[in-house]
């Protein structure tokens, strides 16, 4: 049996076109967003969620928006819920995804090493010789 996907799941395609091409595919009782394989949002229960990050989050806080909660125990906070009249404008739409995107690029990015603060390395020891002390050095 094919499931046919929902008004909302094709509204937000329509609205995310000028993006290129994103695929919304089924998962877990909803469905994920993807643009060129990266996951970067997920729909549930007729609403949106995007990717977040310490900096973009503040503007989905400062808008009433919460965290993505697929189940009443399970909450994931780095997802949160797109406003309703940035999903319906199709521009601040978009632009609201490459923020999504950006913060997993980001994400992906791999971290540089830490290397020890000078002054902070640890000391070079000489393995001691077997028997040096027997020896009487």
């Amino acid at each position: 049996m094919v499931r046919e996907p929902d008004s909302f799941q094709e509204f937000v395609e329509d609205q995310l076109s000028a993006l290129g091409r994103v695929e919304i595919r089924r998962m877990f009782g909803g469905a994920g967003v993807y643009k060129d394989g990266v996951f970067f949002g997920a729909l549930h229960k007729e609403r949106l969620y995007f990717k977040t990050d310490e900096a973009s989050r503040a503007e989905y806080l400062s808008r009433g928006m919460g965290p993505f909660r697929p189940t009443p125990k399970q909450i994931i906070k780095t997802y949160y819920e797109v406003p309703v009249e940035i999903v319906e404008d199709a521009d601040a739409l978009v632009e609201w995804a490459k923020r999504a995107l950006a913060c997993r690029e980001a994400e992906q990015k791999p971290r540089p090493r830490k290397t020890p603060a000078k002054g902070k390395e640890k000391p070079k020891t000489r393995p001691k010789a077997k028997g040096s002390r027997a020896r009487g050095r």
